[in-house]
């Protein structure tokens, strides 16, 4: 499988591409960034499917899925948001990738939100998958990192081979059923997340910090973005999606019908249909 090291992490990377893996190849580069405890592989058949037009790239953050090595001395890092860009930002560096199309998808979605503020002349466009903005409410918040801490903090590994866990894990992040494998696949990646990763992130993406700069951000934004909405998307609700894409001009609205948190996954037609029509836009 291959790794490259960044800041000090083997990042896991994986190219899907209709040319021969290590051949050059005129297409352009689309990465794909996953969200909170996942990784790459949802994100796969996506790839897949805009393979003909794209040199697809997925690649693990930071502590989940399969980037969760540290070389020797491990390295002294936070995870603040604004890290994860300057990883990304290293990544594409490594990989000799001056020029790239970017598909980031909730937590993900926010990591490159600042990207494309601090590097705008490395994107061509962007899509941003189940993203938003928030008000800062002290007592939901604390209470939401209460109840995060506990479920990251008892992740026992038998949980995975109980049958139908999945189901009942991915419940309430969709509207329409996914296949099981892919449901399994998130369970999988949930409980193999760094601890110090999965923690820190929540206490991060989820804060007042976040709240109070991530508007800022999205008004900032001079490359062109869409942003995908789940109609009935409880983690990140369209309404807040919407209210973030009118924040700026560079910024494209679209909802998916009857899906929820992975639209992509829900409903892949439709969301390919909207992601591809942006994409043929001058």
């Amino acid at each position: 499988m291959p790794y490259i090291s960044v800041r000090g992490v083997e990042h896991y990377y994986e190219w899907i591409k209709t040319s021969q893996p290590h051949t050059h190849s005129s297409k352009p580069v689309m990465v794909f960034v996953h969200g909170w405890a996942g990784s790459g592989r949802y994100w796969q058949s996506t790839a897949e499917a805009l393979a003909s037009d794209f040199d697809c790239l997925l690649y693990d953050m930071r502590g989940f899925g399969r980037s969760t090595r540290l070389v020797q001395p491990p390295p002294v890092f936070s995870y603040e948001l604004e890290e994860y860009a300057e990883d990304l930002a290293a990544f594409l560096v490594a990989l000799e990738l001056p020029s790239v199309y970017i598909n980031a998808h909730s937590m993900g979605a926010s990591v490159v939100t600042l990207f494309l503020n601090r590097y705008p002349q490395q994107v061509k466009k962007a899509i941003l998958t189940c993203s938003g903005i928030f008000e800062y409410d002290e007592q939901s918040f604390t209470t939401f990192h209460k109840f995060g801490g506990y479920v990251v903090k008892f992740r026992p590994k038998w949980l995975g081979k109980i049958p139908l866990m999945h189901r009942f894990f991915m419940a309430r992040f969709l509207h329409r059923s996914i296949p099981s494998p892919l449901s399994q696949a998130f369970l999988e990646d949930f409980l193999l997340a760094d601890y110090a990763a999965a923690l820190g992130t929540i206490f991060t993406s989820v804060s007042q910090k976040a709240a109070e700069m991530m508007p800022q951000e999205f008004a900032k934004l001079s490359v062109p973005v869409l942003l995908v909405a789940g109609e009935y998307d409880k983690i990140i609700p369209a309404a807040m999606g919407q209210m973030a894409a009118s924040l700026s001009p560079y910024v494209e609205f679209a909802l998916v019908p009857q899906t929820a948190h992975f639209p992509m996954l829900e409903d892949s037609a439709m969301y390919l249909k909207t992601v591809q029509a942006f994409l043929a836009k001058d």
